[in-house]
């Protein structure tokens, strides 16, 4: 069972604190394949409370230009059945039917869409807020014991696709978030030197 603190009321005082654990935890973090990720996914209550962290991502101007589409059982399936019909269609039929196993594979799947709300805040920013919800919900899936990978692949920019999904015009897939149980344990991957893209700037 996920177990999450009480919500704060508007205006609480939230003091920073030290979190060790947290830092251990994200100094080890590793996306687990999808092809890797079988049931059992989180419970009903573990995917509230995932969704509710991701919720609480960094969101200029407080516009939450984004929201969640899950997608599970029967009707993931039906989906990713869609899916495959519309890559059929297409010129490269084989590839991206083969691509599909990312999305079939796992129990879950959260789509997180990014919708840019008019007004002062940047397009830009809304659309960062939208790739820092993908980035905290798969953190907060692997906090609770699960794998987790964030992918988009074709049907994240396929108009059918995108139809399917039930996309407006306006809205764009940040990601589709793949989440259950690895099969087996991720390995570390290769990681950029510290000294290459870390710069100070000076006068």
């Amino acid at each position: 069972m996920a177990t999450l603190p009480p919500p704060p009321a508007f205006g609480d005082p939230l003091p920073v604190t030290a979190s060790p654990e947290t830092v251990s935890f994200l100094a080890r973090r590793r996306s687990a394949s999808a092809l890797t990720l079988s049931a059992p996914g989180p419970s009903p209550d573990q995917l509230d409370a995932i969704l509710t962290l991701a919720a609480r991502s960094p969101d200029h101007g407080k516009l939450a230009p984004w929201r969640f589409i899950v997608l599970d059982g029967p009707a993931k399936a039906s989906f990713v059945d869609g899916l495959d019909a519309i890559a059929a269609t297409r010129t490269d039929a084989a590839k991206a039917q083969a691509k599909l196993g990312k999305i079939r594979v796992p129990p879950l799947t959260i789509a997180i869409v990014s919708k840019t709300v008019a007004g002062e805040i940047p397009a830009w920013e809304q659309e960062l807020s939208a790739g820092a919800v993908c980035a905290i919900l798969t953190i907060a899936a692997q906090a609770m014991g699960y794998g987790a990978n964030w992918i988009t692949d074709w049907y994240a920019y396929d108009a059918d696709a995108i139809r399917l999904l039930g996309l407006d015009g306006s809205e764009k897939v940040a990601g589709f978030v793949q989440i259950g149980t690895p099969t087996e344990a991720p390995l570390e991957r290769v990681r950029p030197a510290m000294d290459k893209i870390v710069t100070r700037w000076t006068a």
